[in-house]
């Protein structure tokens, strides 16, 4: 597996009310390979949400650089950063985050529109990836017609359409049940390795974290590998 992903020394820190500044990371280093996923851990409040979108660009480190794919984020402005996201990044979170107005298909093909993909070019990427989560049969069902096990799945096509160069995960399979969260991790792991998307998930279920291919825990505002996934807090 190559690099793609490259995080040196990466601060963020809020302001306390409290204790003036807080240092939610403090110094986060992190290489990521092509293909690879790594399972993110660590107690409420440790910074793991604000790691994700750091990674993501949705919010700017205080201090420390990101590289993604040979381009360092802190060289891109607001534009630019936007354009890389919608290139290069697919999200998946707890909540489904679909459109409630457009169907299944049209919540697929929307990275592929904004990216600037011909209609009917993106509709049928849209339907091949929906094929590929199951849901060939729902394409044009709105969300509020779907289980919330066939919501995440649509959420799983619409973070991959664009066969993205990393996915950022948060909580997945958070929201489901048993059997629900293993058909949606399942599918999540099987596209990102056959189409070698890096996956970082952040998760504190520990079944699914031992199904990553690497274990790190955030804590004290660093990360750090786990070698037993039962010694997680």
């Amino acid at each position: 597996m190559s690099g793609l992903l490259e995080v040196r020394g990466l601060r963020r820190r809020f302001r306390s009310g409290d204790v003036g500044w807080l240092d939610v990371l403090a110094g986060v280093h992190l290489d990521l390979a092509r293909g690879e996923v790594v399972a993110v851990a660590g107690a409420s409040g440790s910074g793991k949400s604000t790691l994700l979108h750091l990674l993501g660009g949705l919010d700017r480190p205080t201090e420390g650089e990101i590289v993604l794919d040979g381009v360092s984020y802190g060289t891109l402005d607001g534009d630019a950063l936007a354009a890389l996201r919608a290139r290069k990044l697919g999200f998946v979170f707890q909540f489904h985050h679909l459109l409630r107005e457009f169907s299944a298909l049209e919540n697929v093909m929307m990275p592929l529109r904004i990216a600037g993909w011909d209609p009917e070019r993106a509709r049928v990427r849209a339907r091949e990836t929906l094929a590929a989560v199951g849901l060939p049969d729902r394409m044009t069902h709105r969300p509020s017609a779907l289980s919330g096990g066939e919501q995440q799945r649509c959420a799983v096509a619409r973070a991959l359409v664009h066969e993205p160069a990393m996915v950022l995960a948060d909580e997945p399979t958070g929201n489901l049940d048993h059997a629900n969260g293993d058909v949606v991790a399942d599918l999540l792991f099987r596209l990102a390795h056959e189409r070698k998307t890096a996956v970082v998930l952040v998760t504190h279920n520990r079944q699914l974290a031992r199904r990553a291919d690497r274990v790190l825990l955030l804590q004290d505002g660093h990360l750090a590998q786990v070698a037993e996934v039962e010694a997680l807090p």
